[in-house]
């Protein structure tokens, strides 16, 4: 089943941040017509053309180069794509950024509700009886991807801090395949939970509030640092230089800041990687715990 669409239900992490402001036009990324390949997770409805058609068209008229959008159904195959040079940048979670860091250039955080930040929220049905997280215990429970933060890694460990077996405390498990399908999910009785990641949620309680009504949040995590841009091996620092700043410059343009406002997002930012350092201690500690 698919979510009925708008604009607003497009939930992608953006480019941007940088070394400084774009003051009009930039040179061309590229002295050639090779587009800029960005890769999108299944946090982007399929049927977004329209509105990232708009996003490329406007990236492309700063800097110059035509952008293609590459979308997958799985976070690994985009991770794959990049690490093999066969796209340049994409949006990933912090969890696999964590895991590939040494190969990845970080190029900009997306800012929500301006902070560059989000949480996982554990969620269940509107009218559920359960009341905390152990009343999940024996019940059916959807993952949004192995490579998810929010939805997968912080669960897991949530549940092992607690001396649970994350593989065994569940009747049954399975995987939505995103963030939007595990709220689909649990609110039409698919599953009894499932942990997501915030942004989505909350832009979907504006995009989708009947869908969202059917689901209430149970618990919410600490917050990590919001899933990032990234570069891969093809781009070079001089390109990544001039993303950055041309997606930074995009809070400040008129067309730009629509597109933001679209995707429930403020603008983007430099971050230091250490800000998904507690993200790496979770997934040592997973790893530790297990005999890995």
């Amino acid at each position: 089943m698919s979510l009925p669409c708008s604009r607003r239900t497009v939930i992608a992490g953006l480019l941007a941040s940088g070394v400084g402001l774009a003051s009009g036009r930039m040179e061309p990324v590229r002295a050639s017509s090779e587009p800029l390949r960005f890769g999108l997770t299944p946090v982007v409805p399929d049927d977004r053309i329209t509105f990232l058609a708009g996003w490329a068209d406007w990236i492309e008229t700063q800097c110059g180069r035509p952008v293609e959008f590459v979308q997958r159904s799985r976070y690994r195959e985009i991770l794959d794509l990049l690490l093999q040079g066969r796209i340049d940048l994409a949006w990933i979670c912090g969890y696999p950024y964590i895991r590939n860091r040494s190969h990845l250039g970080l190029i900009a955080v997306p800012r929500f509700q301006g902070r560059p930040l989000y949480q996982s929220y554990f969620i269940v049905g509107a009218d559920s009886e359960i009341e905390r997280l152990h009343d999940l215990e024996g019940r059916l429970f959807a993952w949004a991807d192995p490579d998810s933060n929010s939805g997968y890694l912080y669960p897991r460990f949530r549940l092992s801090s607690d001396g649970r077996d994350p593989d065994r405390f569940f009747r049954r498990t399975f995987f939505a395949w995103g963030h939007p399908r595990c709220v689909e999910a649990v609110a039409e009785g698919l599953a009894d939970g499932a942990a997501v990641d915030s942004y989505v949620w909350e832009t979907l309680a504006l995009s989708h509030p009947t869908l969202i009504t059917q689901t209430r949040v149970l618990e919410r995590s600490p917050e990590f640092g919001f899933p990032p841009i990234v570069a891969g091996p093809s781009l070079s620092e001089r390109e990544r230089q001039l993303i950055r700043r041309v997606l930074l410059s995009q809070v400040q343009d008129p067309a730009g800041r629509s597109l933001l406002n679209e995707l429930n997002l403020d603008s983007f930012g430099l971050e230091a990687p250490d800000l998904y350092d507690d993200i790496a201690r979770m997934a040592g500690r997973l790893t530790e715990g297990s005999g890995a």
